[in-house]
């Protein structure tokens, strides 16, 4: 569905992505962009922006998604999430959205390449069938969605089922080959050992089999991304060739320096995932749940999640955190908004579909980035790193998914939250 009227938002400071622009007139037709100056149109609904910014829509890269959970980014101005493992990629997306709108746009690793019993196997609840908290979602559904929706629950379990022997080089290519069959996006490998997680001793991929997967991607001509934790996990990430990490190591050996310059001579990007290193050391996202701007849009599942924390790593310190990533940056390393939200459970807390991006943003700030940097790596510089050329800017041409907020985040960044409309393909979202 794409609005065929114009629409005209005018007298808002604008930031187009990259920098601010100024006070503009943006206007946008049949879910595009059309002009951007500051003329005001006679033949356009009229949007008065005075006292707010025009941003462009916000993207989520590390999120684990479903329809429910793309309705509550949505809301949050998040009008793209990029699914690090999971079912929806373009086969998936054809099972569970077909003719779905007024939900966040999704792309996806499909499945990563873990060890049998590897990560995040031990995170899951060990239930038979489709897991409780996945029931209880399904009570909302209508029958023609819960049809949907089991027949992607069978098709997965399917693929799980055939499976090939990821633990040698050849099973590996095998089963990049099969995410890419059902339309992964791009590719992801798991290096994790689990004393972050309080799980010590987990099962782990060779790394030449790791290595071997990621050439099998570039072949296919997609990115390879690396779930690691820690600053050894992310050294064997280097080694293997991937293109982006989809954490930030959450230690501070006395080698990071070299660590950090390794990664910044290969281009490797970096999704700081600060929200969730704060909940695995043992800190809650309570104060955010409870914002004015946020409180009404969470149910209490999210609101309970947000409350709750991780904890499996309280000797970990925020501050390794915020000087990791201040170094990264300063050494011209790309920072990425994610937030590896996934579903609403205590164990997985401190983390809620929209909400939390927001929360990373500001996290970024208190980091070292400004806040004109940390809105860049919510929107432009994912665009640009996940080749998502039509949407992350506000320009003539592109998508017209676009934020309006009250204040000015270039210079506070905690107005991102001060949410006055949301637009996808220039379709308004109710809030």
């Amino acid at each position: 569905m794409i609005q065929n009227s114009k629409t005209a938002i005018v007298n808002t400071n604008v930031f187009d992505g990259n920098e601010v622009l100024g006070q503009k007139t943006v206007v946008f037709k049949n879910g595009k962009i059309i002009s951007i100056s500051k003329e005001v149109p006679s033949d356009a609904e009229i949007i008065d922006g005075n006292g707010c910014t025009l941003l462009p829509g916000l993207i989520d890269a590390h999120v684990h998604t479903s329809e429910d959970s793309l309705k509550e980014a949505i809301r949050f101005g998040i009008t793209t999430e990029l699914e690090m493992q999971g079912g929806m990629t373009k086969k998936g997306r054809e099972l569970q959205l077909k003719n779905k709108s007024m939900i966040a746009d999704v792309r996806s690793s499909g499945m990563a390449l873990t060890a049998p019993g590897g990560h995040p196997d031990e995170l899951i609840p060990k239930e038979d069938g489709i897991p409780g908290f996945i029931l209880k979602k399904m009570e909302k559904m209508t029958e023609e969605e819960k049809k949907e929706f089991i027949a992607a629950f069978a098709e997965r379990e399917n693929e799980d089922g055939n499976k090939p022997d990821v633990t040698t080089i050849t099973g590996a290519v095998q089963f990049v080959q099969q995410q890419m069959e059902n339309g992964a996006d791009y590719f992801k490998i798991m290096i994790e050992e689990g004393t972050v997680m309080n799980a010590p001793g987990l099962p782990m991929i060779k790394t030449e089999v790791l290595k071997a997967a990621v050439n099998e991607a570039h072949k296919l001509g997609k990115i390879a991304i690396a779930h690691v934790l820690t600053a050894e996990a992310a050294k064997t990430a280097i080694e293997v060739g991937v293109d982006g990490l989809a954490h930030l190591f959450i230690d501070r050996p006395d080698w990071t320096p070299e660590l950090i310059k390794s990664i910044a001579d290969k281009g490797i990007f970096v999704t700081p995932c600060l929200v969730l290193n704060s909940s695995i050391i043992g800190k809650s996202a309570c104060h955010i749940a409870h914002d004015e701007r946020v409180e009404s849009k969470l149910n209490e599942d999210w609101k309970m999640t947000m409350c709750s924390c991780f904890n499996t790593f309280p000797s970990g310190k925020m501050e390794d955190n915020f000087n990791n990533v201040k170094d990264l940056h300063e050494a011209g390393v790309d920072i990425l908004v994610g937030t590896d939200v996934s579903v609403p459970m205590a164990h997985l807390g401190g983390l809620a579909h929209g909400v939390s991006v927001h929360h990373e943003m500001q996290l970024l700030v208190e980091a070292g980035l400004t806040p004109i940097e940390a809105l860049k790596s919510a929107t432009s510089v994912i665009a640009r790193r996940f080749s998502l050329t039509d949407r992350g800017r506000i320009a003539e041409g592109l998508r017209a998914d676009l934020v309006l907020v009250k204040g000015n985040p270039t210079e506070n960044i905690s107005d991102t939250l001060s949410i006055v409309g949301i637009w996808k393909e220039g379709i308004r979202i109710n809030s």
